[in-house]
């Protein structure tokens, strides 16, 4: 009997609020088996991390995964740089627009797809200025009033 594997799904609040996300892409990652167990059990921390390109490959930096206790000598280094797996033609793409002044790439959320797979969907992203931050701020401060005047509506 297969035990049935726990759906991931870990998200760089961060993200949303510091940057403008102007496309996302959803890529592979090229992990060693200790890495994959480790997210399993213990998740990973992508608020620090930050994409880049070296030799025409993608590589997440600053993504910090737990080191794996039950792993004998073949341990991993939490903070090691990450290749991402993505199509060639994805790549230039990309790194066509990183080329543009402003543009960065930022890893948005890590999850397991329907095959149980481990994904990361990347954001390619521009830097907020304060007065954005504070409109971010200000539209979400009405959401959540709007909501709350709504639920008191509905249950009259």
């Amino acid at each position: 009997m297969a035990t049935k594997i726990q759906p991931i799904d870990i998200h760089n609040r961060k993200a949303n609020f510091e940057y403008t996300i102007l496309e996302k892409y959803s890529c592979g990652m090229m992990l060693a088996g200790s890495e994959v167990k480790s997210i399993r059990e213990n998740g990973c921390s992508i608020n620090e991390a930050y994409c880049m390109f070296k030799q025409d490959a993608l590589y997440v930096r600053n993504m910090n995964i737990p080191i794996y206790e039950k792993a004998t000598l073949l341990n991993h280094d939490p903070m090691a740089q990450r290749k991402l797996l993505l199509k060639k033609k994805e790549l230039e793409k990309i790194e066509a627009k990183v080329k543009e002044r402003g543009v960065t790439i930022i890893p948005l959320r890590v999850f397991t797809n329907e095959r149980g797979l481990l994904k990361m969907e990347i954001g390619l992203c521009k830097g907020k200025k304060t007065f954005d931050k504070r409109e971010t701020i200000k539209q979400k401060d009405s959401k959540r009033e709007l909501d709350r005047v709504m639920k008191k509506y509905k249950a009259r």
